[in-house]
């Protein structure tokens, strides 16, 4: 049997039974490890089985940290859940590397979120338009009672635009409402105000005489772009501050580094890779932080295409003896609400910065995506990415490949001076087994 109904009602016992037996082969090994990873605190548990759906065990990833950050000339570690051991250790290069040289700047530009009413209306649009400022007036009354405790924070809900689309659909229409939510990123409360509009919209066109034609809804829904809630990370040194590199001058390192993103900036499929990069670095800290990395990663990534070609959130300048490398990433995080006072490890890793309010996590974020961009691209204009990329791996191939204890040391050794590949990793302790056999 491998259907079943009423599968989310089971315990989760009986969950990992129903699976086991039907989908790993009756495996008993198979259910032991994954009842092997239940958190030992029945209540923490319980609390990790309630933020998702059918739960049945937990799915560990690496916990790390990056010292060193001087941040706005405070001292940082920033947390991080990644399983590539190579984006932490470039993180932490990056950090101590910029410390040395007056430390990460960071800045909030806005914090302006988005939320759309998408409807369709069949009459004059003429007077709709002329009608919606006594229209986005009531909105604004009638959705005060949802707006209660954001307004108590400073925040709430900013404007309501009317968006003509008819030039795209016939009779569609947006409400475009904008908001301020303090230290959440606050998708539930305006979703909340957003239905709560639509209904009210669709209520006043239905029951004022002027308006002849039909209103249909056709969903209320945040949206994960938001352009204009921004923040700007950057260093900067003189060009001779930045030292020899990777054996080069530093007027050629500076000069490559500006040109490499230069390519980025231009090229979509360098675009592509070097953006990734980036966001190794803010994902690992969006995860840590108990954020949601797809939209934040979405909406880096439809910000990066706003003038009609995919390109590089990263810039460098070369000018008058100054190097300078920043970034401007759009993002929406929160440091209240989600996960951020329910989940064990977030709440260290708030702890860990600080106990920041959200804009000062959006300057970590920032800072996290530049630090690892930077990383990538001082290893890509001198000694090449596989050198330090593939060794930080080599202790995953040597698990893959069941090295001893004593077979890893020599490995570690042996690398020093050596290109990392599964093969030559293979091939190496393949020679060193048989020439311990040929000894015995």
């Amino acid at each position: 049997m491998k259907k079943i109904s009423g599968y989310s009602k089971l315990t989760k016992q009986q969950k990992i039974d129903w699976l086991v037996e039907n989908y790993l082969d009756n495996d008993e090994a198979a259910k032991a490890e994954l009842i092997s990873y239940w958190h030992r605190n029945l209540e923490t548990q319980n609390t990790l089985d309630e933020f998702s759906e059918n739960t049945i065990t937990n799915y560990f990833f690496p916990f790390s940290v990056a010292p060193n950050f001087l941040i706005n000339d405070e001292w940082y570690c920033l947390p991080m859940a990644i399983e590539e051991s190579s984006v932490v250790a470039a993180m932490s290069n990056s950090g101590k590397f910029w410390s040395e040289r007056g430390g990460y700047h960071a800045e909030v530009i806005s914090t302006t979120k988005i939320g759309q009413v998408h409807f369709k209306y069949s009459g004059d649009k003429s007077i709709l338009k002329a009608s919606f400022p006594e229209i986005k007036k009531n909105l604004f009354e009638g959705g005060k009672y949802l707006s209660v405790n954001m307004d108590a924070r400073g925040g709430g809900v900013l404007d309501i635009e009317l968006v003509d689309m008819t030039e795209h659909e016939a009779d569609y229409f947006q409400l475009k409402v904008s908001f301020e939510t303090c230290d959440s990123m606050g998708a539930n409360y305006i979703n909340s105000i957003l239905e709560e509009y639509a209904t009210q919209l669709k209520e006043i066109i239905q029951t004022d005489q002027q308006f002849e034609g039909e209103v249909q809804i056709i969903m209320s829904i945040v949206s994960n772009y938001t352009p204009n809630c921004l923040v700007r990370a950057w260093v900067e040194c003189k060009v001779e501050e930045l030292g020899t590199v990777g054996g080069l001058p530093s007027e050629i390192f500076a000069e490559k580094v500006r040109m490499a993103v230069k390519i980025a900036e231009v090229d979509p499929h360098r675009a592509t890779t070097h953006n990734k990069g980036i966001f190794n670095g803010v994902d690992a800290l969006i995860i840590a932080t108990g954020n949601d990395f797809r939209a934040v990663e979405a909406c880096g990534h439809t910000y990066a295409a706003r003038n009609g070609t995919y390109s590089s959130l990263t810039h460098c300048t070369v000018k008058d003896g100054l190097f300078k490398f920043w970034i401007d990433l759009p993002l929406a995080v929160g440091t209240v609400g989600g996960l951020t006072q329910l989940h064990p490890l977030v709440k260290r890793s708030m702890q860990i910065l600080g106990n920041p309010n959200a804009t000062q996590l959006m300057m970590f974020c920032a800072v996290a995506g530049l630090a690892q961009n930077f990383a990538a691209l001082r290893a890509l204009t001198t000694v090449g990415i596989q050198q330090g990329h593939m060794k930080m791996h080599l202790l995953n191939i040597l698990n893959y490949l069941e090295a001893t204890e004593e077979e890893k040391n020599y490995a570690l050794e042996y690398f020093k001076d050596k290109i990392v590949s599964f093969t030559t990793t293979r091939v190496m302790l393949e020679q060193y087994r048989s020439a311990k056999n040929a000894v015995k």
